[in-house]
């Protein structure tokens, strides 16, 4: 059978400087290059943007790294020196984060704070997934605050859109929490169970039987506002959730969003 990943390549530049760039990106392109696989990439097309620059010395940084299915908000380092000062800011839990999940269930609480630490599984037991994260008290500090901002129903069941606030900078820290305290991101392969869905989409694709247990063919998570200090004042940028987390939430049939096809496997 064949098996194929379609990418939206567009992203839309928020605001820019000397020294920095803030641009909104869609989901599922990947920020950097990954596997040796010929696919876009949002440093490429950010380098593509700044050929002038580059010729004169720019050297692009990503700072907010998200991941491949995550949308919204990264900001961009266009010289060493921005690169080295923006990742002190963020070192120093300056920066603003606030992210929208669409997640299943209705939470209980209205406002909560997960502290659980969180660690790699296979660096604690055995993991047929490498970069699948769990919650352990021999991982690293980790802290998210939640607030739940609308609860809704669709046929599929009950959902909330939910604000989150990382103070730390785990790697996939708001999932997991979200999915310790019983309400995974709709869409999540990774965390909406064992990781089961995960390998069977990258075994088989997008199916039909996924369809059915996650609706969504990508986790709905958005970096929705961010702000850093910079040049004496605090900067910050906004960027909307994308058509199909909206036709989600607002309880429509969720848009294809148009892309190309960037890889493809047939047995």
């Amino acid at each position: 059978m064949g098996v194929s990943l379609q990418v939206v390549v567009d992203f839309r530049v928020v605001d820019e400087c000397d020294d920095w760039l803030v641009v909104d990106k869609p989901a599922p392109l990947i920020v950097h290059p990954a596997n040796d696989k010929p696919e876009p990439t949002l440093l490429g097309g950010v380098e593509h943007l700044l050929a002038y620059e580059l010729e004169n010395g720019a050297c692009p940084g990503i700072v907010t790294r998200l991941d491949r299915e995550t949308s919204g908000l990264v900001l961009i380092a266009k010289h060493t020196g921005a690169a080295r000062e923006l990742g002190g800011v963020f070192e120093r839990r300056e920066a603003e984060k606030e992210y929208l999940a669409v997640v299943n269930g209705w939470p209980e609480e209205d406002e909560w704070v997960c502290r659980e630490r969180i660690v790699r599984a296979g660096s604690v037991g055995p993991s047929a997934i490498w970069v699948r994260q769990i919650v352990h008290e021999a991982g690293r500090e980790c802290v998210t605050g939640f607030a739940v901002e609308r609860r809704f129903e669709r046929a599929e069941g009950r959902f909330a859109v939910v604000r989150c606030f990382p103070e730390t900078g785990r790697m996939h820290q708001i999932r997991v929490h979200l999915a310790h305290g019983g309400h995974p991101l709709v869409g999540d392969k990774l965390y909406s169970g064992d990781g089961t869905e995960y390998i069977e989409w990258m075994a088989d694709g997008w199916t039909g039987a996924l369809a059915g247990r996650l609706f969504l063919p990508r986790h709905a998570l958005h970096a929705a506002r961010l702000g850093v200090p910079w040049g004496g004042r605090m900067c910050r940028w906004e960027a909307p959730m994308g058509a199909d987390l909206q036709d989600f939430i607002e309880g429509r049939e969720v848009r294809a969003t148009p892309g190309v096809v960037i890889w493809s496997r047939h047995d």
